[in-house]
């Protein structure tokens, strides 16, 4: 199983983005208004700058003054762990259990082409065990 068939599965192709320059109000009124824990930061929605998610929020602005009017690039992320589309499931799950992270962004040839959430990646393996079960069980029904 490869992370093009987790992203494919998803239902929808949109990847949501701010731009570094975008306030945290702005930041906190889009994570509110999408239902989403982090977005991918870019200028021009093709490029990946860095990520800001609900987490960069509470650690980085902390005890800050004037907190909703900072930048969006002050908060960010910009060690961000990527995977590819032709990456196996098995090495996405790994990288978001092993770094303790919850969106990964998926690159083809250094462009975004989508974001994969933790419950992207439990719902995709939930299916796939029901799948298992359900032929499981045919085969022992004798169908």
């Amino acid at each position: 199983m490869r992370v093009n068939e987790v992203l494919s599965s998803k239902g929808s192709d949109a990847v949501y983005t701010i731009a570094p320059d975008a306030t945290v109000r702005e930041l906190m009124d889009r994570l509110a208004e999408l239902n989403v824990g982090a977005l991918v930061v870019s200028a021009d929605g093709d490029q990946m700058l860095g990520i800001v998610s609900e987490r960069d929020i509470v650690r980085k602005l902390r005890g800050a003054e004037n907190a909703r009017d900072m930048a969006v690039a002050d908060i960010m992320t910009t060690d961000v762990r990527t995977c590819s589309p032709d990456d196996s499931f098995g090495s996405l799950m790994a990288i978001m259990t092993e770094h303790r992270i919850r969106h990964v962004p998926v690159l083809q040839d250094g462009r975004l082409i989508g974001v994969l959430s933790i419950g992207d990646a439990v719902k995709h393996r939930m299916e796939q065990l029901e799948f298992e079960r359900d032929q499981l069980s045919s085969y022992v029904a004798g169908g």
